[in-house]
């Protein structure tokens, strides 16, 4: 990592953790054993984005379909997330971690918020990275929450239609003020986005893998990395527009 050549880096990374589930069953044990495996990739990735000097890292936790699951499993979820809040609250401190949070935060169980809450002020003077976990996250019950937002202002005589960009609608989402990723990670073999960063990742580039959750690492998240710094992104515009202006 030390000599890693630091030239068409990504600035913010966003993972969808697919194959908790999966990885138990392979390991003939319960879900729930497969989740608790899973934070543990979390931890590893999370240091290893820290050293590699990753500014942003936006880690699907729990999507807002997650509930349909069953109750024990959810329950198990949310007590893993504060289980690893805690573990990891001195780490973040001692790391410059900004931790946030994505999603409707507001009907997570008390306790869940309540420490989640502590957690994030207590960082939130941190600056060396951000790490954000969409908690009850979906993607398009975030853009239709910003619609409302927007149709509220306008109520209240704020009048957005007019000068409605796509700044402007972005500064609405739950995600205002952090760069969108140049990086989705989706781990498992799966070939989806699943509701998450719908507007977001309009110009991200995708790299999926086989790997399953618990078992990605650091080495898999290098491979990630040196896939991305071999694409050229050009955001609509030609190869030779692009070159052009590099020399302008």
């Amino acid at each position: 990592m030390a000599a890693l050549d630091r030239e068409n880096f990504p600035e913010h990374i966003a993972i969808i953790m697919d194959g908790n589930g999966r990885w138990a069953r392979q390991h003939a044990l319960g879900r729930i054993a497969g989740h608790r495996k899973g934070s543990e990739a979390v931890r590893t990735v999370v240091r290893a984005c820290r050293k590699l000097g990753i500014r942003y890292l936006t880690l699907y936790a729990f999507s807002s379909e997650n509930w349909s699951r069953p109750a024990e499993e959810v329950a198990a979820l949310m007590k893993l997330l504060v289980q690893y809040l805690r573990s990891e609250e001195q780490e973040l401190m001692d790391n410059g971690i900004r931790l946030t949070a994505i999603g409707n935060t507001s009907s997570l169980p008390d306790r869940v918020r309540k420490y989640l809450q502590k957690i994030m002020d207590q960082t939130a003077g941190n600056r060396d990275m951000t790490l954000v976990l969409a908690l009850n996250y979906g993607g398009r019950d975030e853009i239709l929450e910003a619609a409302r937002r927007i149709l509220a202002d306008h109520d209240r005589g704020r009048s957005v239609g007019e000068n409605l960009t796509p700044e402007v609608f972005s500064s609405y989402l739950y995600t205002a003020g952090i760069p969108d990723p140049d990086l989705l990670i989706r781990t498992s073999g799966e070939y989806r986005v699943s509701n998450f960063l719908l507007w977001q990742t309009a110009y991200t580039e995708f790299f999926f893998t086989d790997v399953l959750w618990p078992d990605f690492g650091e080495e898999d998240l290098m491979k990630a990395i040196e896939d991305y710094r071999k694409r050229e992104r050009r955001f609509g515009l030609t190869s030779e527009q692009l070159q052009r202006r590099k020399h302008d």
